[in-house]
């Protein structure tokens, strides 16, 4: 309560519809989301993007930038150093990041290549974090993206051991079978699929109960043998599996 009578809660004024039945959160995080896909809008465009009038956007705009989740610059918004900060904490299996840490640096020196950490989400592969190990300075840009299609390695052996209904979408007809295999054999392949000029192989990560939560790969050029690289970074994924169930 403000202290006058008859006030709103605070929590309940963030809940009250606003913008044509749309909630004052849900408002926001659609803000954030468009402002995380453009990197950096104006207002018109955000507004309008997000099907909220210019007064609601500005307003809303303007609470995100005081609680530093967005930045403004210029006449442009883009996305705060509180959001990277909160985004740095998500995992979706406690403990997740910090049981990988150490293996993915010491796999990361032992095979020259880029060791990733990832989940799947929404269809979606999501890099948690990257361990760069290399002089092989072409592939260091691909860190700066954290979103991937499924279809990657990584995305692969997660949905190869997934429930069914997964992949999300029309996959190829010859994914059944190469889901077969990837099972059998614990590992899943790219082989310049997704990104030219890439390479990666990922197992599964498996949490207490045994299932798999997270993926380890391993990046790197198409001059190194995948099949190699894949028997250590299956240890590796071995020696975090582990660590995951004392947990």
């Amino acid at each position: 309560m403000n202290g006058r009578r008859g006030a709103t809660p605070r929590a309940t004024a963030v809940s009250a519809p606003d913008g044509g039945g749309r909630s004052v959160l849900e408002g926001a995080f659609r803000l954030l989301e468009v402002v995380e896909r453009r990197e950096e809008a104006g207002l018109s465009t955000l507004a309008s993007e997000c099907g909220l009038p210019r007064t609601t956007a500005h307003r809303l705009l303007d609470q995100l930038v005081g609680l530093r989740a967005v930045e403004r610059r210029g006449r442009g918004y883009r996305l705060g150093p509180r959001m990277f900060r909160l985004g740095q904490g998500w995992q979706p299996h406690s403990g997740l990041r910090s049981a990988a840490r150490e293996p993915a640096r010491r796999l990361a020196r032992a095979t020259g290549t880029m060791v990733g950490v990832s989940v799947l989400s929404e269809g979606r592969t999501l890099v948690l974090d990257w361990t760069v190990c290399t002089t092989d300075n072409t592939l260091a840009p691909l860190c700066d993206d954290a979103v991937w299609p499924w279809f990657t390695a990584a995305g692969k052996v997660l949905v190869a051991g997934a429930p069914a209904g997964l992949p999300p979408g029309p996959s190829p007809a010859s994914w059944r079978a190469e889901a077969a295999v990837i099972r059998d054999r614990g590992v899943a392949y790219d082989r310049e699929e997704v990104v030219p000029g890439v390479c990666c192989a990922a197992v599964p990560l498996h949490g207490p109960a045994g299932t798999p939560v997270a993926a380890l790969c391993v990046v790197t050029d198409p001059a190194h043998r995948l099949d190699r690289l894949a028997d250590a970074l299956a240890r590796t994924g071995r020696a975090i599996s582990g660590r995951l169930r004392r947990r």
